[in-house]
């Protein structure tokens, strides 16, 4: 085989090799070459209002508010930080553990907007309120002041942030939630 054959053997193989891989990431993509990228699927709702509150922000302003009485830096890690059940002594620990339940909470915040969410008690989450939103945008901002508290490593911040939180979530549940018997209870909630 001569240097001209060679070479010519080498640009089928690139070239070969070249439709193989663009085949190989259409594929992948789950679409044709030149066809659009899919449509990004609509957001589902998969769990009540109780569900969110007591699976991601319960658990994360708890982080939290535990940590108003003791330092996240001084929290030793369990034995198996893999396993731990207490956030701050777990794997993420410490201050990183105050910062990602910041992010937790203002991420969920994007979950009260989703239509088609209900209540524990079966009626509709009131997305459309122009007050719900503005409990969300708080809760939203009290994620973030979370966050931020986090990354700061300072306990003062750390308060401030656990204030803001509270106030967030009691402006909301004032109104949505915290409902007397003579209020209808927990059948009243997600109402005004």
């Amino acid at each position: 085989m001569n240097i001209r054959s060679s070479i010519f053997a080498l640009l089928v193989l690139l070239i070969l090799g070249g439709l193989c891989a663009e085949a190989f990431m259409t594929q992948a993509r789950g679409g044709r070459a030149g066809s659009a990228p899919a449509a990004p699927r609509a957001q589902q709702v998969h769990g009540t209002l109780l569900q969110v509150m007591r699976g991601i922000l319960f658990p994360n302003s708890n982080v939290l508010f535990s940590a108003q009485t003791t330092d996240p830096a001084s929290v030793k890690k369990d034995a198996d930080p893999t396993s731990s059940v207490n956030p701050l002594a777990g794997a993420y620990g410490g201050w990183e553990a105050i910062e990602n339940s910041g992010i937790a909470m203002a991420e969920a915040a994007n979950l009260l907007t989703i239509p088609g969410r209900v209540c524990g008690n079966g009626k509709p989450v009131p997305v459309q309120n122009a007050d719900w939103q503005r409990f969300v945008q708080g809760l939203r901002d009290a994620g973030m002041a979370t966050y931020k508290a986090g990354q700061s490593k300072n306990m003062d911040m750390l308060i401030e942030a656990a204030d803001t939180v509270t106030t967030a979530c009691m402006n909301c549940h004032d109104v949505y939630r915290e409902k007397t018997p003579a209020q209808g209870g927990m059948a009243a909630r997600c109402t005004k």
